[in-house]
This record gives C-alpha cells, sequence and structure tokens, in this order.
C-alpha cells in the first residue's frame, strides 16, 4: 500500500482502483464472515470412541481463531512458519545421540516431567516434527512444555540433517517417510524405561513417519497407548499434482518449501556430495540448484538416499497410507479444512479410514491453516494452542481410559 500511494500523482486513477483491490484481497484474505464451528468428527460409535470425546471435550467444542485474521488459513500457517508460536517457553532438555548401522548418527532431545501424572503412571510422548524440523522450533517448545507440566516426559526427533549446529556423519539425511531414527528413539525410550508407556505424536510430515512407523510392524505398537497425527497428507503421490496448482497459493508454497529444503540440503554438502558418497553425482547437485519444487528435489535427491527407482516409488513406498490401516491402537487423525497445503481430496483417506475402523477418530477443523490453530480474541493469539489442548487432553483420555476401563469392556476381554 506504501508504494502505491508513492506513485505520482499522474497516476491517481490507477492508484485508487489498485488500493482498491489490494483492500478487497485483504478483507477476502481476513474471511471474517466465514463462520465457527465445531470439529467434523468422523468416527464409529464404540465404547472407547464415546468415552474419548466425553473425556476430551476441547474436540467437540466450537475452535474459535482469533477474530481479525484467525479464519484465513493464509495467515494462520504465515504466521506459524514466521514465528511458530508467541512467547516460547525453553523447556530444559538433554540430546541424546544414537549410532545408525548405516554410519549416520540420530539425535534426539528428552524432556523429563515437571508434575505429576494424573494417571500416577509412567508415560512419554515420543515426537516427530515437521519437514526440516527439530526440538528447537517454537511450536514444539510450546508443546513440550505443556506436556511436562502436564506429567508427561517427551522424546522429540530432530530430523536427520535438520539441526543447523549437527554435523551428518554419513551422506544421508531425513526423507519423507524413514522411520530409522524415529524407531531408533523409541527403542532407547522403551529400553531406558522399562515400565513407561506411549503417546505417539507426529505433526505434518512427521505425521506420515509416525503412522508409517506403527503400521509397519506390529511390534512397534507394543507399550503404545494411542497416536496423534496432525495436518499430514497421507500420501505423497495424491498429493504431487495437487501441491502442483495454484489455487490456495500451493504452488508458491511448495516453491517456499523447496527453497527451505535446497538450504539444508546444500548445509551438508561435503558430505553428501562429497567422496564417500556413492549415490549422488555433480549432475543432481546442479538440478538441485534450479529445482523451485519439492517434487524435483525428492526426484534429484531424496529418493536416492534409500535406493528408488523413481519417484513414484519413492512416493507409493514412503507413504502412511499404505501402512495406517495395520494401526490397532487408538488414533486421532486432525486436520484443518482450510490448510493450504492439503488438499481437500486428500481428507478422503482419514475420512474413510475412520469409518471403516473402530479404533480412529478423524477431526476436521473450518479453521487453522497448516499447523496454526492459534486462539485469542481479537488480534493478538495465546502461546498456547488449539492444537496443543487436543493432543495433550486426548492423551489424558486414553490414559484415564486405560486406568478405569469400563466393566463391559473387561469382561469382553475375558471372553476372548
Amino acid at each position: 500500500l506504501n508504494a502505491l500511494f508513492d506513485m505520482p500523482a499522474m497516476f491517481d486513477g490507477m492508484k485508487l482502483a489498485a488500493v482498491a483491490t489490494v483492500l478487497y484481497v485483504i478483507v477476502r484474505c481476513l474471511n471474517l464472515k466465514s463462520p465457527t464451528a465445531p470439529p467434523d468428527l468422523t468416527y464409529q460409535d464404540t465404547a472407547l470412541n464415546l468415552f474419548l470425546l466425553k473425556s476430551c471435550p476441547v474436540l467437540t467444542k466450537e475452535y474459535i481463531p482469533p477474530l481479525l485474521w484467525g479464519k484465513s488459513g493464509h495467515l494462520q500457517t504465515a504466521l506459524y512458519g514466521k514465528l511458530g508460536r508467541v512467547s516460547s517457553p525453553h523447556p530444559f532438555g538433554l540430546r541424546k545421540y544414537l549410532p545408525m548401522q548405516d554410519g549416520a548418527t540420530a539425535t534426539f532431545d528428552l524432556f523429563e516431567p515437571l508434575a505429576g501424572h494424573q494417571s500416577r503412571e509412567d508415560v512419554t510422548t515420543v515426537i516427530c516434527p515437521g519437514i526440516g524440523n527439530h526440538s528447537e522450533k517454537h511450536y514444539i517448545r510450546t508443546f513440550v512444555d505443556y506436556s511436562q507440566k502436564q506429567g508427561y516426559r517427551c522424546a522429540v526427533l530432530n530430523h536427520l540433517g535438520a539441526l543447523p549446529n549437527i554435523e551428518l556423519t554419513s551422506p544421508r539425511m531425513f526423507t519423507y517417510g524413514c522411520t530409522w531414527e524415529f524407531a531408533a528413539m523409541v527403542g532407547f525410550i522403551k529400553k531406558t524405561y522399562p515400565q513407561t508407556k506411549l503417546i505417539v505424536v507426529g505433526f505434518s510430515l512427521g505425521g506420515n513417519i509416525v503412522c508409517k512407523f506403527l503400521g509397519e510392524n506390529r511390534t512397534n505398537q507394543e507399550r503404545v497407548l494411542c497416536c496423534v497425527s496432525v495436518c499430514q497428507g497421507y500420501s505423497a503421490l495424491r498429493a504431487q499434482e495437487t501441491f502442483l496448482q495454484w489455487d490456495q497459493c500451493r504452488r508458491f508454497y511448495n516453491f517456499l518449501m523447496a527453497d527451505n529444503m535446497k538450504k539444508i540440503i546444500l548445509s551438508h554438502r561435503s558430505v553428501l556430495f562429497g567422496v564417500g558418497s556413492t549415490k549422488m553425482v555433480d549432475t543432481d547437485l546442479s538440478r538441485l540448484y534450479t529445482a523451485t519444487s519439492l517434487m524435483q528435489i525428492d526426484d534429484n535427491i531424496m529418493r536416492k538416499f534409500h535406493g528408488h527407482n523413481s519417484l513414484k516409488e519413492y512416493y507409493e513406498k514412503e507413504s502412511c497410507v499404505h501402512y495406517i490401516h495395520n494401526i490397532n491402537v487408538p488414533l486421532l487423525l486432525v486436520n484443518s479444512g482450510d490448510d493450504p497445503l492439503v488438499h481437500n481430496s486428500l481428507l478422503t483417506i482419514p475420512r474413510t479410514l475412520a469409518e471403516k475402523k473402530e479404533n480412529v477418530i478423524f477431526a476436521l477443523t473450518l479453521h487453522g491453516g497448516h499447523l496454526g490453530f492459534f486462539e485469542g480474541a481479537v488480534l493478538f493469539p495465546q502461546p498456547l494452542t488449539w492444537m496443543d489442548k487436543v493432543i495433550v487432553g486426548y492423551a489424558n483420555a486414553i490414559c484415564q481410559w486405560e486406568k478405569q476401563k469400563p466393566p463391559l469392556f473387561i469382561q469382553r476381554s475375558d471372553d476372548v
């Protein structure tokens, strides 16, 4: 707007038209007239699901975003992307290093609980962040701090290569669906705390990883109380075409995310493209410089870390859509209807799953953007978000269910 008003007087007519256009776009972006409503829930009327919804009322109550901007998925996503969270706390954790079989070194941060859990049990939340994220991101710190105060121990995976001050020890970094590092972290927690039960949480890309991890092998679900996935896309192959479309500015977000991935990859250039690397060549590096989408980076770089022959094969084998139906622990899948990164066509996957499987609840909010879900009265958001409250509330309800299972449920188990 400032640039428009600085135009010479001879362009007054153009200025007025341009200002009117900009203001119209801003008003449409704010979406003030859009209604608010409780999440649209898909689930079967089982004793467990009814108990969870009663014990976690935040899932059934109206989600009210900040009045002036919270009904715009773009602004929610932009604020999350720029700030992560506001007034973010600084929880203290210990960094753990786990050597992998291929020479890579997985790292995660461990945070001890700051209070006793309401169930009086030892419960650990194992967390997988979004693409290129780690334990130092503000949205992760906010969630960890809240969880600690509710009596949860937290373990947060740092995606391989994502931490700027940690060098790679092998020519490989994190990919869309590789579960090796997350499995190593979970194995460490189970071994170190033999009495603990696990709450599995994944954000965005992390949601794909945790669901794929649990569905890959039934033994991965041992000692797991439940799993929560927030804002994931479920199938990279089906999302590929939608992520190249311009509606909801999705192609622009694709470009920004690809640019960020370039920076992460290039920060480890000497290891990934050096003498010890057998999977990358100079042409791969030159193609990386010219890439403008995540799909180009995945095709030229990421799929080769695990020897996939094509992008189609990489997306098919790395997507949780082929594994998620094997999950038998309680599963909460959360998405936002105005998420500019996840196309609505992808949401048929969790909705169909919840219709078919008794252990699944799918919650779709009208607003929230991508990992935003900010709350607040008019302008300024609160540090704690609706998303944080839902995850911890659902986990608390699961722990309560385990502690006080209805007699009917116990009788059925005995009969079996």
